[in-house]
């Protein structure tokens, strides 16, 4: 049956989300856990992919698993669509995964979903949070991006609200990507000042590989003096990666919220 785990990360030592042959990933630290735990060669599918040392306050991956009874037989009743672990038993799975997995993966629930979910196609929407330090702090070096130079918020700020008015971002993709599409649709886009820390929210239907670091990148530049506002409309319009800023460092970064229909979840 199919389950809808929910997750967070600190991303500082891994190469991304996804599996490597030769890097140790979250999806494969993960996978070992659950093969562990259920004693059969198990896959997750995430719903998405972060880069190495991108960090994720919630992530999203569907799991099926098969049940089986005391013996190690698969249960009869597996094959119905309808029968799921209890909560019980999915808060027990939940604890041994956390007891199993290190300390930088946490487990906070797993959830009962229908058969044909999936958790990286029906996701309605996604949200991010960059962070930039504006003080030199030795305990946050791995999780956010300290920055020297003084920037100017509302400049940044102006700039971030150019996004909402455009959709094709060809301009912030990593290049030679294989993509359908090139298209996002952008609902918000903003900073905000909390503490010492610059942090930048955005959330889409969709996002392109590298693209909010690459916007990161060309906002600094514009808060820095370097470019004006109104660049923002000529980067988006020229649709050629080399045109943008320099993309952010990843440990700045945050996946932070995904969103689901409510009806591909099982109470």
């Amino acid at each position: 049956m199919r389950y809808f785990i929910q997750l967070s990360y600190n991303g500082t030592s891994y190469h991304g989300w996804q599996r490597q042959p030769n890097a140790v990933t979250v999806q494969q630290t993960i996978e070992e856990a659950l093969s562990t735990i259920l004693r059969t060669p198990t896959t997750i599918m995430g719903a998405g992919r972060t880069d190495t040392g991108v960090h994720a306050y919630m992530m999203y991956a569907h799991v099926d698993i098969v049940h089986t009874d005391e013996n190690g037989n698969e249960n009869a009743t597996s094959t119905s669509s309808t029968y799921h672990f209890a909560k019980a038993e999915l808060t027990k799975l939940t604890y041994k995964l956390n007891n199993l997995l290190p300390s930088d993966i946490a487990i906070l629930k797993i959830i009962p979903a229908i058969p044909e979910a999936h958790a990286r196609f029906d996701a309605t929407y996604r949200s991010y949070i960059y962070k930039i330090n504006t003080v030199k702090n030795p305990f946050t070096q791995e999780r956010a991006f300290y920055y020297k130079i003084p920037l100017d918020l509302q400049r940044m700020q102006e700039a971030a609200a150019i996004l909402l008015t455009y959709s094709d971002f060809e301009c912030f993709s990593k290049s030679k990507t294989d993509v359908n599409t090139y298209l996002c649709d952008i609902k918000e886009a903003k900073w905000s000042l909390i503490d010492n820390e610059y942090h930048f929210t955005i959330t889409a239907n969709r996002f392109l590989r590298n693209m909010v670091r690459a916007i990161v990148g060309t906002l600094i530049e514009i808060g820095q003096g370097k470019k004006p506002v109104s660049w923002m409309h000529e980067v988006i319009k020229g649709k050629n990666r080399s045109l943008a800023g320099a993309s952010a460092p990843a440990h700045g970064l945050y996946l932070t919220d995904i969103g689901y229909p409510k009806h591909i979840f099982i109470d």
